[in-house]
């Protein structure tokens, strides 16, 4: 059975044993602006994204062959417009590396914990990721790529203090930004309490804590938190963790890059579920 919470923060129960539409892009358009996306993996991922509404695409005619399939099964047609490589490049950032492909597109719905519960209310086993203020979009978008390839359900973030959704968020992401819901909420310990009461156990990732993670055998529907590049979790945030837990590392590095723990405490997690259901 999964794991369920009582009141008394008792510890968890392991489970037992075609061609492109026509068109022509507005004159002046920037894919470098607000909306645009770049890179072979978010285009593609937001061309397959029903949810996504896209206005524009941009790319080399290589480069637009190649998501010829995408485009076509669209149902708002978008622009498109050929450019050759030179064009793109004074299109973008600098040192964007675009892959070919650009496109501009309306942002996608922002849910919020409500969503959240509702969309998460049947399951009995799982997996959500908190952030508490880590604010470099790299890394958020890194998290998001872990989040999709280990099955996590949702990255949680703050409205405050964490980044928007951007090009380099989407391109760090690989796609992942539209398959992964990134839930923001104004008052992150208010969430997680809400969590804990629809029975999520709320597990903070801290360098100090007594228990690794796969010593602490969590199990059911686990919220794990990570805290900011800089100083880790805010006292608030992991008072209301219900287990602090670790990665079990050597000793030669203090701690690793929130995005690459929150890779391996993924993997532990899935590791530790998979098993559970042999």
């Amino acid at each position: 059975m999964a794991a369920h919470r009582d009141k008394s923060k008792g510890k968890p129960h392991r489970r037992a044993g075609g061609k492109p539409p026509r068109g022509t892009a507005p004159a002046g358009a920037s894919a470098g602006g607000e909306g645009w996306l770049y890179g072979r993996h978010p285009v593609e991922a937001a061309l397959a994204n029903p949810i996504r509404k896209v206005r524009t695409v941009v790319g080399t005619p290589d480069a637009l062959e190649g998501v010829r399939a995408l485009l076509d099964a669209r149902d708002d047609l978008p622009v498109v417009r050929a450019v050759d490589k030179t064009e793109l490049d004074a299109m973008l950032p600098q040192g964007a590396v675009h892959q070919g492909l650009a496109l501009s597109a309306a942002p996608l719905p922002v849910p919020g914990i409500e969503d959240l519960l509702r969309e998460a209310g049947d399951v009995e086993t799982g997996v959500i990721l908190a952030l508490d203020q880590v604010t470099d979009p790299h890394n958020v978008g890194a998290i998001l790529r872990s989040a999709a390839a280990f099955g996590a359900l949702a990255v949680l973030t703050q409205d405050r203090h964490a980044p928007e959704e951007t090009a380099v968020l989407a391109k760090s992401a690989s796609g992942a930004v539209e398959r992964v819901p990134l839930v923001r909420v104004g008052n992150l310990k208010q969430a997680l309490e809400k969590l804990k009461a629809e029975n999520w156990w709320v597990a903070g990732l801290a360098a100090d804590a007594p228990a690794t993670l796969a010593g602490a055998r969590l199990s059911g529907k686990v919220v794990l938190v990570l805290g900011s590049e800089g100083t880790g979790m805010r006292r608030l945030t992991r008072e209301a963790c219900d287990h602090l837990v670790r990665l079990p590392m050597t000793g030669a590095m203090e701690s690793l890059n929130v995005s690459n723990a929150a890779a391996v405490a993924l993997y532990e997690l899935r590791r530790e579920a998979l098993e559970a259901q042999t």
